[in-house]
């Protein structure tokens, strides 16, 4: 089951008592999931639902709060839509329960936003708007870079009423149009796990939670392994490079080089991608890494001068642009 289907299977099993939440969630659902419609001269009220238990949800809570029977009708899906999908509707009495809702104002003209009840209501009918949202037209993407908890909206109106009801939750929600189609956006994590739990989603949260951490963590694994084979690259080019200066360090001074400047340097020569401790550990007796750079260190700067003295390349013009590549 994918995190949006979860999210709304919990959901829509979840209880609530508090009659002016579930007042405000079948006014949010009805106007995300469907809308008014004029048939024969009268209104029917509808709303299109991807899940079954959402829609009996729907049509439970408006038989039990607002005493409207309605009917369920299945489309099959095809084309683009894949599934079943779920048409509540409510064609007696219609043009009442949308009054009773808030779908209609006074005047009996279309709300284009949420009903002002829930608009002006507590934190518990904000919530209730929230979750009939989600149940009409919400999603879920798994956590990462891109993670989203999202909401289509019926307009920018309805977009932006939800954004208020987030701001009353003290959840941060931004309102976008993508191509036409107004969208309310939930993109921080910690936001995402709020207005879940908020929402009364606590076994998908828990779920989400878990993939959200193992995710941060295997970055953090990718991050670090790549930060090593980063430097490993570099070490061995430079010890690479090095090698190459020692070298050409032996051709410019011949024979005039101190003992034990000739011990480093041919450790150099005969592990050129060793490191400057594993260097040390050849020697005979051992030396530490800096002894050994320090070394290697005099020998270079004794054949560049005697280089410069000469006026002959010195041991750096030895090295390619993919040794200098550090």
């Amino acid at each position: 089951m994918s995190l949006t289907s979860a999210v709304k299977d919990e959901l829509a099993r979840l209880r609530v008592d508090k009659v002016s939440a579930r007042k405000a969630e079948v006014a949010a659902t009805l106007r995300f999931a469907g809308g008014l419609h004029i048939i024969s001269g009268r209104i029917v009220v509808e709303a299109e639902l991807d899940t079954a238990i959402a829609a009996r949800r729907l049509r439970q809570t408006m038989q039990e709060v607002y005493g409207h029977s309605s009917d369920i009708i299945v489309v099959s899906g095809g084309g683009l839509r894949r599934g079943n999908r779920y048409v509540v509707r409510v064609v007696k009495d219609g043009e009442s329960l949308a009054r009773q809702t808030g779908l209609l104002d006074t005047r009996g003209r279309p709300v284009r936003g949420l009903p002002p009840q829930v608009v002006s209501a507590g934190v518990a009918e904000a919530t209730a708007a929230w979750r009939g949202a989600f149940l009409a037209h919400g999603s879920l993407t798994e956590p990462g870079r891109s993670s989203s908890l999202e909401v289509t909206c019926p307009g920018p109106e309805a977009a932006l009423a939800l954004v208020g009801a987030a701001r009353r939750m003290s959840v941060v929600a931004k309102a976008r149009e993508v191509r036409g189609i107004d969208r309310v956006v939930i993109r921080d994590g910690d936001a995402i796990s709020a207005m879940l739990t908020r929402m009364g989603a606590h076994d998908a949260v828990l779920v989400w939670e878990e993939r959200r951490m193992r995710r941060e963590v295997r970055g953090t694994a990718n991050r670090l392994a790549n930060f090593d084979d980063a430097n490993l690259r570099r070490s061995a080019r430079a010890a690479v490079a090095a090698g190459a200066r020692v070298e050409r360090a032996f051709e410019i001074l011949g024979e005039e080089v101190p003992e034990h400047l000739v011990e480093a340097g041919r450790l150099r020569l005969e592990h050129k991608q060793a490191s400057l401790e594993e260097l040390g550990q050849l020697s005979n007796p051992p030396l530490t890494k800096d002894a050994v750079a320090g070394r290697i260190r005099r020998l270079l700067a004794m054949a560049d001068k005697r280089a410069r003295e000469k006026g002959i390349p010195d041991t750096e013009a030895i090295l390619t642009p993919d040794m200098l590549d550090l």
